[in-house]
């Protein structure tokens, strides 16, 4: 099996190179790449563009022995104007995609009414993260009560350093208090007495789990900051 880095020099050449000599030979519009390791999300602003390069990806994949993933590789409307012509077409909302762990979709920025992709972690990602929380207290159970805190503070920390981005706080207060119940649970079943009522636990531990809050800025601000013109 090749390292990551081998990896990615390998699909730097068998993709980026020849995704940007594709885009400069035949696209009439935009078109862009973001890519991660061998997951990549590509728009095109003309539908037809979009579906010729679907065709001529999956042959170049074919020279070097790759194929595309069948059930992750599909053509979505996506964007500004997908909203309005769909509307005009009789049909529902734009679809939405998944990409490093969140959920992109087509909104409006409650500020100003522009729009704005808006993206939450995947609901799959949520569960199977308190999934294994709830395994792991449970084998943690009789420890201290100092010591699961530590832990936990921890484990949401660093969930939250890679999922507070802008749009997604809700998501993460409600992730917040699925640990609290959990945690809870856990020591009110070291005993049939168990002193933590809601109160006194929201009182005494549930301030040791940190709070949300948005440290990652706005894609177009991130990219300022390193490209600025």
């Amino acid at each position: 099996m090749a390292s990551p880095l081998l990896a990615n020099l390998y699909l730097h050449y068998v993709l980026d190179v020849w995704v940007n000599s594709w885009r400069k030979k035949k696209a009439r519009g935009d078109v862009m790449i973001v890519r991660y390791a061998d997951d990549f999300v590509m728009g095109f602003q003309h539908r037809e563009e979009a579906e010729a390069f679907r065709q001529e990806l999956a042959e170049r994949l074919g020279q070097f022995g790759l194929e595309l993933h069948p059930d992750k590789t599909r053509l979505i409307e996506f964007g500004r104007y997908a909203v309005v012509r769909r509307k005009k077409r009789g049909q529902g909302k734009p679809e939405t995609f998944d990409f490093l762990g969140f959920t992109h979709a087509c909104g409006k920025n409650h500020k100003n009414g522009r729009f704005e992709v808006k993206r939450r972690t995947m609901a799959k990602r949520v569960r199977k993260k308190l999934q294994e929380i709830k395994q792991q207290l449970k084998r943690r159970r009789h420890e201290s009560t100092a010591t699961q805190a530590k832990w936990l503070q921890s484990v949401v920390r660093g969930y939250f350093q890679y999922h507070a981005i802008p749009g997604n706080w809700k998501v993460l207060d409600s992730f917040r208090r699925a640990v609290l119940r959990l945690w809870r649970r856990t020591l009110r079943r070291r005993s049939q007495r168990s002193h933590w009522t809601w109160q006194k636990f929201y009182e005494r531990l549930a301030p040791a789990i940190p709070w949300p809050r948005i440290i990652h800025p706005y894609p177009l601000e991130r990219f300022a900051a390193k490209h600025p013109r």
